[in-house]
């Protein structure tokens, strides 16, 4: 089916890209909004905006019934659900389709089992992809719980078997710890996601996290390398990176195919990134989660391969195969992507909504600026403070950080707080330089570097 008017159920940066490239494919597009984003950027692109609502995500982008029916006042035959809010929601994609609209990403199906953690983690084994040691499904009871963790050995992670983002997680070093984190880690899991299902894994000392992105178009899949998003802060990326600088080229041969391997098994659409850990002492990958949805971090990817994943998403989802073999893609340089929030480093990442008093993007070869903001514009408190996310690309990873700083250098944001100035800290590292580095690595270096965290922007 080709698509022809594209409704975009999301906000913010990814919004803007997604209309960006409906544009490029001669897709006529529709912006839902709530009465807080009336005056953004996607609905000032788009070639239609809808109000669902309140500014409560509840009330609006969470709102299926709302966004339903914009889509059938507007005539839309097609729902892009970006990521985050309903992306990954399985009942959203199965009632999209149901009203007889084009869903553009995986089957219903394909979210149920690639976004249940339990379930990824059987369809991986049964793929013959390595998972971390960890239960064999679903724990909803304690003394089963306590059983397993006796059995794989502390610490252990408790993780909440749906959803993502870091939420429902604590790692327990002891039974007693164990104890008292595993509900906790449930009634977050609830809140969250509306499930509080848990599952466990092993901990994995020093590991590097490890993603790689896949297109599929339900016969066929092929990858476009991996990312590595090692820095994190709360589990929450912070820079990213393709390729990985920790992976020998036979490693990530290996790797890559696992993950196409894995995407076909299960008969996957659409874009989609398997997150793995690896531990570069040992040499050993264990996959962790699908996040069945295009990423933050896509651009990397399309940095280093010179592919538009959204345009391709589109494509597929309107009923065109892959394009591309293997051998098409290959990879190319060194990309970088730092996440700019309205969030003041210096005082604990404080979120500071606000109004864009002025804005310099920055420019050249290699620099991409992928945002919603524009002067003037007010920053409502209400959602994700992400503002925007700085992409560079250079011949090799040393020239891809200096142009970073460079790049760094010429953006400027004032009107309130932003993360700039931990990602020029981050960009003189000499640890960063060499990519020595793990997922837990950023939070101790943030304590020792508190006091160099500045605000700059704030007083410019």
């Amino acid at each position: 089916m080709l698509i022809r008017k594209l409704l975009i159920a999301n906000r913010g940066e990814i919004a803007v890209r997604i209309i960006r490239a409906a544009k490029e494919l001669g897709i006529r597009t529709v912006q839902v909004h709530s009465a807080a984003d009336a005056d953004s950027l996607a609905v000032r692109m788009a070639d239609e905006a809808v109000n669902i609502g309140p500014p409560s995500a509840a009330k609006s982008y969470l709102n299926i019934p709302a966004i339903l029916q914009a889509a059938a006042s507007t005539g839309a035959d097609a729902v892009h659900p970006g990521y985050g809010f309903l992306a990954e929601n399985a009942d959203f994609a199965d009632a999209v389709v149901a009203a007889g609209m084009v869903w553009v990403g995986p089957s219903g199906d394909a979210i149920r089992v690639m976004g249940d953690k339990v379930a990824a983690r059987i369809a991986a084994e049964s793929a013959g992809v390595p998972v971390v040691p960890g239960s064999d499904g679903r724990i909803d009871d304690l003394a089963q719980a306590r059983a397993v963790a006796l059995a794989i050995g502390f610490p252990v992670m408790i993780k909440a078997a749906a959803g993502g983002g870091g939420r429902g997680i604590r790692i327990a070093h002891d039974m007693a710890e164990f104890d008292r984190l595993m509900p906790q880690a449930s009634a977050e899991a609830k809140a969250a996601f509306g499930d509080g299902g848990l599952y466990m894994e092993k901990v994995i000392e020093r590991a590097r996290h490890i993603e790689v992105q896949i297109l599929g178009d339900g016969a066929r899949a092929v990858h476009f390398f991996e990312r590595e998003c090692s820095l994190q802060r709360r589990r929450q990326k912070v820079w990213e990176e393709a390729p990985s600088a920790a992976l020998p080229q036979p490693m990530r041969e290996k790797l890559c195919a696992s993950a196409v391997a894995l995407a076909e098994a299960v008969g996957y659409r659409g874009a989609g990134t398997l997150e793995y850990l690896y531990d570069d002492a040992t040499g050993h990958f264990y996959f962790i989660e699908m996040n069945t949805r295009i990423q933050v971090e896509h651009p990397v990817t399309e940095m280093i391969t010179g592919v538009d994943l959204v345009r391709e998403m589109l494509r597929i989802a309107g009923g065109a195969p892959l394009r591309y073999r293997q051998e098409d893609i290959s990879l190319k340089g060194h990309a970088i992507e730092v996440r700019i929030c309205a969030e003041d480093p210096a005082r604990n990442f404080q979120p500071g909504p606000g109004t864009i008093e002025a804005l310099t993007v920055p420019g050249g070869a290699g620099v991409r600026f992928d945002t919603m903001l524009y002067q003037g514009y007010t920053v409502p408190p209400f959602y994700d403070s992400l503002l925007g996310k700085l992409i560079v690309w250079d011949e090799d990873r040393a020239s891809a950080i200096t142009r970073m700083q460079r790049a760094l250098e010429e953006l400027h944001i004032t009107g309130l707080p932003t993360t700039k100035p931990l990602h020029q800290l981050l960009a003189r590292d000499r640890q960063v330089a060499v990519a020595d580095f793990h997922t837990r690595w950023l939070e101790p270096w943030l304590q020792e570097n508190a006091h160099r965290l500045g605000t700059e922007e704030t007083t410019e």
